[in-house]
Parts: structure tokens; C-alpha cells; sequence
């Protein structure tokens, strides 16, 4: 299952008419700019992972229907498949593929994350959310930016960090990297 920004827009733009706020209200209660929420809403801009957990803290909604439309129904256990998790593109390098979508009131979002090379000069994109962050590199190598330094990883090479400094990570070698990222909330 794929979705694209345009789908987690048409979520949000849901969300915001069953709470019949106006966009500029939305905006207000997620602390952004109104033409940046606007954007998300259309899908006509990147939506990073922690705007979404903004979301989920003030709307009480799963992240995993924000991002795939679906509602998590397991809390014993929920397997994931080999390749047959929820996936979504928020921008054409980035690919997340959701291995805890299915699983109620989860601690943690798990992903395989795969990022495409960018042009030599191209800047990648920077993150900031709430908690800690585990990757780990499973084909190619990858550059992670965290707190103004580069640290490169490896396959088989994992960080753990604070995931409130601001980081980005990009693709080396003109490959695309897979990794493993568990995001684990506050």
C-alpha cells in the first residue's frame, strides 16, 4: 500500500473539517505558519514526521492513519511482512515504510527508510521532533547531520540520538541507502 502527500493532506484537510476550524485556526492550534499549513494540506510541501506527531499530541489521532489512512487495530502484536508494510513518499528521495502502522497506543514508530541520492550541491532536509531516534544502516552508507556535525554511517553501522537536535541525513556514494530509524516518544 503507497500513499503520497496529497493523501496525508486530504487527511488533514479531514481532520480540520470534523473539528470545523477554518485553516487559519488549524494553523494557530499547530503553532504554523497559515501558508505553510496550507501547503500541507494540498500536499504542495514536504510534511515531516514531526509536524505529524504535532498532530497526533493535539488531535489524540494515530500517526499511522495520518501517514496511510489506516487505523491501527492490534494490541497483543503486529507483524509486518517482509516488503509489505504501509509505505509513503513525502518528497521523491525520501520512501517510509511503516512496520508499526497496525499496532494501537504504540511507544514507538519503526521504519525502513529509503533515501535516494541527491545532486552533488543539493541540501538535504532537517528534522527536529520530541523523544529519541534510532537508525540503523541496512545496504549503503549514509551522511547523518546532527547538531552541526556529519557522522557517516555504514551498513550494519547504527546511531542512537536525541532527536530534539536538529538532523537530516543524505544518501553517499550515489546510492540509495536503506536504513532502519525507531522513533520512540517522550
Amino acid at each position: 500500500m503507497r500513499t503520497d502527500l496529497s493523501q496525508i493532506g486530504e487527511r488533514i484537510k479531514g481532520l480540520r473539517d470534523a473539528f470545523d476550524y477554518s485553516p487559519e485556526e488549524m494553523a494557530q492550534r499547530l503553532e504554523v505558519d497559515v501558508d505553510d499549513y496550507i501547503h500541507y494540506e494540498t500536499g504542495e510541501r514536504d510534511i515531516s514526521v514531526s509536524f505529524l506527531q504535532r498532530i497526533e499530541r493535539e488531535f489524540n489521532v494515530d500517526i499511522s492513519t495520518l501517514m496511510f489512512g489506516t487505523e491501527p487495530r492490534m494490541n497483543s502484536y503486529f507483524v509486518t511482512r517482509k516488503d509489505k508494510g504501509v509505505s509513503v513518499e513525502r518528497v521523491s528521495a525520501y520512501k517510509y515504510q511503516s512496520l508499526t502502522a497496525g499496532f494501537t497506543n504504540n511507544v514507538a514508530e519503526v521504519f525502513v527508510v529509503t533515501v535516494e541520492p541527491k545532486p552533488k550541491g543539493e541540501d538535504f532536509f532537517e528534522n527536529i521532533h520530541p523523544g529519541q531516534e534510532f537508525n540503523m544502516v541496512l545496504e549503503g552508507s549514509m551522511m547523518l547531520h546532527i547538531n552541526g556535525k556529519d557522522v557517516i554511517l555504514n551498513q550494519g553501522d547504527s546511531i542512537y540520538f536525541d532527536s530534539t537536535l536538529p538532523h537530516g541525513m543524505k544518501a553517499l556514494n550515489e546510492k540509495s541507502v536503506k536504513f532502519l530509524a525507531v522513533i520512540l516518544y517522550p
